[in-house]
């Protein structure tokens, strides 16, 4: 018993907790007789003669294990106990009461002082060895439990510092990714483009825009990559290449003529080269829905190639709205997919909304969507409201909608109206 309470306590590298062991005892004769117990058994051990001593040696050296008579003249030991709980420590210290009380009500007065255990005096020694094995089986689970909380801790601050890192990597990339749309409004003379582009998260998988084909034509789009965040966000920036305003080399709407000019691309064409591109060069498990239309300001011809998106909305000078299209399947889904075109006149006051499906998915807290109904109302509502100041309002109409809820996908939209003849409004 003894060879094994001396190997129990030997060192702290095999596991050992108690190591420090602080005796107090009025009575000089049995603070000795423990302390060549514990000094036998290979603890390091302080002694005190008062409660007021043994709290003077708690503060200047914390010791794991403490032994404490209660009757002693000054502070008692219930009282020294319940000081020694209150006092900060980095660990857990162990408290047996040395007592000849053994009434049950005198035990739970130590108990609710802070007493872990209790020894009846005389102490026999194999009772205590027993009792101080018995602690450090508690201690030893308690720096478990200590150490592991302290891995936690370490871990959540370093989970911090990156989620921190990726926060503002993800801040600097939605930055990045509204430089996509560089320019969210335009007057060409005879009608006005407006586009808006909001994202649910950081970054987001929609992307909208417009390119110039001739002094009378333009390109508009707008594109809903599946999923969200940084892949979604990824794949709108490589998409944003293919339909660039700013390098036409790079725009598969246009092709360059023999005479060094361009020329446009049918948008069905178009959409089945996008299609094949994903197929054939990206590993991507994306996919996504695109509008892209030719818009002829001269004659209010509108060339639309409609690819799993929204049904645009046209609204004509009187205020009806319709919805046109037929959908089609998305882009990158199947080999060799086969894309349809359509066409629209637009006369002198009438706009077309495109827009991605976070307009008319956006949903109330009871989950009812607004649908093309309710996006028909709010166009209606807002017949007299012009570009930059229409998209703002429906935004506005969109948030009293999900009543100040956050939206739950991204809203993007490309706004077309042709002037009417008296003017604007």
């Amino acid at each position: 018993m003894r060879a094994s309470m001396e190997q129990s306590v030997r060192t702290e590298a095999d596991g050992v907790v108690i190591r420090r062991a602080l005796v107090v005892d009025d009575s000089r004769l049995q603070r000795r007789i423990l302390t060549a117990s514990l000094q036998r058994w290979g603890f390091e051990v302080q002694e005190a003669a008062s409660g007021d001593d043994a709290l003077r040696l708690c503060r200047e050296t914390p010791p794991d294990l403490v032994m404490s008579d209660w009757m002693m003249p000054g502070l008692n030991g219930l009282e020294f106990c319940r000081e020694f709980r209150q006092m900060a420590r980095d660990s857990y210290g162990y408290f047996i009461l040395l007592t000849s009380k053994s009434d049950k009500e005198e035990v739970a007065l130590g108990l609710d002082a802070g007493a872990d255990d209790f020894l009846t005096k005389p102490v026999n020694a194999a009772e205590l060895r027993a009792r101080i094995a018995a602690g450090e089986r508690i201690l030893r689970m308690q720096h478990e439990l200590s150490e592991k909380n302290r891995l936690i801790r370490a871990t959540l601050d370093e989970l911090q510092t990156l989620y921190d890192s990726l926060d503002n990597d993800l801040i600097e990339a939605k930055k990045l990714q509204q430089s996509l749309v560089s320019e969210r409004y335009r007057d060409f003379g005879r009608a006005e483009v407006s586009l808006m582009l909001q994202s649910s998260g950081h970054v987001g998988g929609d992307l909208v825009g417009m390119f110039p084909i001739s002094e009378t034509r333009i390109g508009l789009y707008s594109i809903d990559v599946s999923g969200h965040g940084i892949s979604s966000a990824l794949m709108t920036a490589r998409l944003a290449g293919y339909l660039s305003a700013a390098v036409p080399e790079q725009n598969l709407s246009l092709r360059k003529t023999a005479d060094g000019g361009f020329e446009v691309r049918p948008p069905a064409e178009v959409l089945a080269l996008l299609n094949r591109l994903i197929m054939s060069e990206m590993e991507t498990e994306h996919y996504f829905t695109i509008v892209l239309a030719n818009a002829d300001l001269e004659t209010g011809r509108i060339v639309i190639a409609q690819a799993g998106h929204p049904h645009p909305a046209l609204q004509r000078a009187n205020g009806e709205v319709e919805f046109i299209g037929q959908g089609g399947l998305p882009v990158g889904l199947i080999d060799d997919a086969r894309f349809d075109q359509f066409e629209v006149s637009m006369a002198p006051g009438d706009r077309l909304l495109i827009h991605s499906d976070g307009v008319t998915e956006c949903s109330r807290p009871d989950g009812r969507l607004l649908d093309e109904v309710g996006l028909a109302a709010i166009m209606r509502a807002l017949r007299q409201t012009r570009s930059m100041a229409f998209l703002e309002s429906l935004m506005w109409k969109l948030s009293d909608f999900a009543e100040d809820a956050d939206f739950s996908d991204d809203i993007s939209g490309v706004l077309l109206e042709f002037k009417s003849c008296s003017g604007p409004g």
